[in-house]
């Protein structure tokens, strides 16, 4: 007996490892995309601003993010249906109708606005390359990042597409690097990661809103169960795709971490805010401020993650919302699909790729009023998506057994009501700046 416990474990190891390297993929996939342009932009911004003072709130903020990927994943494991067919099916069309009409909006300037992290990162990689035409050489980023996109997602498999995506997810490590080679003041970092601080002033308080604001996007919840379902993943396998929820979350919080790090330790520390407040207004200019603190190699690796980000939420974006439109109208959907299978759903992915690398590459396009309703109708979408994922997920005819318990629900309603008054707020601020001052 003593020598056959080792050898009735070993199989049922190895089949764990192996089922869960097979489901792995749309947790880790998506959390990291959330670490887009705006969410890159909106870290730099808390570090530069503040420093090490906003550290704390990354763990809250990782908890939210669990709690509400693991219920899209849930419902897409035990349902097998995508979110958008599930609003339709339990709410009616109108109810759809709307949630589309703001879901497309917003990711048109959501796209626009990955599209345009690509040209901000441009003059860094011109400046290295000594591009004698720098707007030229904007351009053509600009287009080689939409070509690039296109021809990835329509030409390969899931599996391949899943593979290209996870390479993405792993260079976000590049931000690591930089930070480690700033050199910052470790203890100071670590006091202040595990030592909440608060400040009582009014741009403190917004900053702490816009770090949550970005966690959470509509986007994120439509796209991570469409590729739970398109998966297969079921109820038998759903504990491994909880796993999968909470890496993928544990890894992108740690680069927002070093995000703000990297900031705080140089434009913060330096006093370089106070004195160029425009080194936190674009992300590639927070790339060019680190050069003469950091070092060039470490400003290169900023900006690198910076195309990287740029280009791989460029990716998932679209596709959610081409996910999106199609289960509401039952349109065959599908990264599995070739485009005469799917042509709906790849012609849609199409035309908001064009756009948004369009909008970027035209001089003069309103780039900024664009960003500022997708952002509006973001903060208008998401308190809907919450509160209708949380009536879904304690519906009993569709989850079963596979409802929130009261703990989880107590947690689940309290992220959905927090997260939803302040974007609400957020949005507020966007439309009346002069709100609180």
């Amino acid at each position: 007996m003593t020598t056959s416990a080792p050898q009735a474990t070993r199989p049922s190891l190895w089949r764990a490892i192996v089922m869960f390297l097979s489901i792995v993929g749309p947790g880790i996939i998506t959390a990291n995309a959330d670490n887009d342009v705006g969410g890159i932009l909106t870290y730099s911004q808390a570090g530069a601003q503040f420093g090490y003072t906003l550290l704390w709130l990354l763990l809250p903020m990782l908890i939210a993010m669990i709690v509400v990927q693991e219920m899209c994943t849930r419902m897409g494991a035990i349902t097998g249906k995508g979110l958008a067919d599930l609003i339709r099916e339990n709410f009616g069309v109108k109810v759809t109708f709307w949630c589309l009409l703001l879901f497309v909006l917003s990711d048109v300037g959501n796209t626009a606005t990955e599209f345009a992290g690509v040209a901000s990162s441009a003059p860094i990689f011109g400046s290295y390359l000594h591009v004698p035409n720098a707007e030229a050489f904007k351009i053509a980023m600009v287009a080689a990042a939409a070509i690039f996109v296109f021809l990835t997602v329509t030409r390969g498999t899931a599996t391949v597409l899943e593979r290209v995506f996870f390479v993405f997810c792993f260079a976000y490590i590049a931000y690591i690097v930089s930070a480690f080679l700033i050199h910052p003041n470790w203890n100071d970092v670590l006091h202040q990661t595990f030592v909440p601080h608060f400040n009582a002033s009014r741009a403190y308080l917004l900053m702490i809103v816009a770090v949550i604001g970005t966690t959470i996007s509509p986007w994120m919840q439509f796209y991570i169960q469409a590729a739970v379902v398109d998966k297969g993943i079921r109820e038998d396998d759903y504990g491994y795709s909880r796993i999968d929820v909470i890496t993928g979350g544990v890894w992108a919080t740690v680069i927002a971490y070093f995000i703000i790090v990297a900031c705080a330790a140089t434009i913060f520390v330096h006093n370089l805010h106070a004195t160029h407040p425009i080194v936190v207004k674009d992300v590639g200019d927070v790339a060019v401020a680190l050069q003469p603190l950091a070092g060039r190699f470490a400003a290169l690796l900023f900006a690198l993650g910076l195309l990287n980000a740029a280009v791989f939420t460029a990716s998932i974006l679209p596709l959610s919302t081409a996910y999106y439109v199609c289960e509401a109208f039952g349109f065959e959907r599908g990264v599995d699909h070739r485009f005469r299978q799917a042509p709906i759903f790849y012609s849609l992915y199409l035309a908001l790729i064009i756009i948004g690398a369009g909008i970027v590459a035209v001089p003069g396009a309103p780039l900024l009023a664009i960003i500022f309703y997708s952002q509006v109708f973001n903060g208008v979408l998401l308190p809907i998506v919450l509160v209708l994922m949380l009536l879904l997920i304690n519906n009993k005819r569709l989850m079963g057994k596979w409802t929130n318990g009261p703990a989880f629900n107590a947690i689940a309603w309290a992220v959905a009501i927090i997260v939803a008054a302040l974007t609400l707020i957020s949005t507020a601020q966007i439309v009346f700046p002069s709100m609180g001052s």
